[in-house]
C-alpha cells in the first residue's frame, strides 16, 4: 500500500486517543513497545485485550473490547491477524462515533474491512505502523542516519 507521506502526517497530528487492540504486557512485544512509544510521544494510549482487563498500562486500564470506551478515539491501531480485523472494524465503527482512523499494523491487512471503513468515512491505513511513520515523518529516524526519504531543512 502507498500512502502519501502529507496524508500519514496529518493522521498522525489530528490524533490524540489511541485504542491499541491487541496490546500485550510483554514489554519485548512489538503491541507494548509501538503502545509506549506512542504514549510517550504524548497520544492518550487505551489498551484493549480481553486477557488482561482490568490491569493498568500506560496509565489507562485495560479493556476487554472496543465496546468498552467511554471515552472518545481519533485512531484504532490493530495488533491481530488480518482475519480478526472485520469484527474490530464492526466494534469500532458501531462504538467509536468521533473516530477517524482505522490503522492496521505490519502484515495485517483486510480489504473488505477496509472498504467498509472507508465507507463509513475513516481513514484506513494497512500494514504499517503507526511509530515507524512517525519517526521517520518527524525526523526521529533521520537523527539515527537512516535515509527517510522525506527532505527537510531541520537538523
Amino acid at each position: 500500500m502507498s500512502y502519501p507521506d502529507t496524508h500519514l502526517k496529518t493522521i498522525l497530528k489530528r490524533t490524540k486517543v489511541v485504542a491499541v487492540v491487541g496490546v500485550s504486557m510483554n514489554p519485548v512485544r512489538p503491541s507494548y513497545y509501538v503502545a509506549r512509544y506512542l504514549s510517550l510521544k504524548g497520544y492518550r494510549v487505551i489498551p484493549v485485550n480481553p486477557g488482561h482487563v482490568g490491569k493498568i498500562l500506560f496509565g489507562e486500564p485495560i479493556v476487554a473490547d472496543l465496546s468498552d470506551i467511554s471515552a472518545p478515539v481519533d485512531m484504532v491501531d490493530i495488533f491481530r491477524r488480518s482475519e480478526a480485523v472485520p469484527p474490530i472494524v464492526d466494534a469500532a465503527l458501531e462504538h467509536l462515533p468521533h473516530l477517524k482512523t482505522i490503522w492496521m499494523q505490519i502484515g495485517v491487512e483486510h480489504a473488505e474491512a477496509a472498504a467498509e471503513a472507508e465507507a463509513a468515512g475513516m481513514d484506513v491505513i494497512e500494514n504499517r505502523c503507526p511509530k515507524i511513520e512517525y519517526q521517520r515523518l518527524f525526523g526521529e529516524l533521520r537523527m539515527g542516519g537512516f535515509a527517510t526519504g522525506v527532505i527537510s531543512s531541520r537538523l
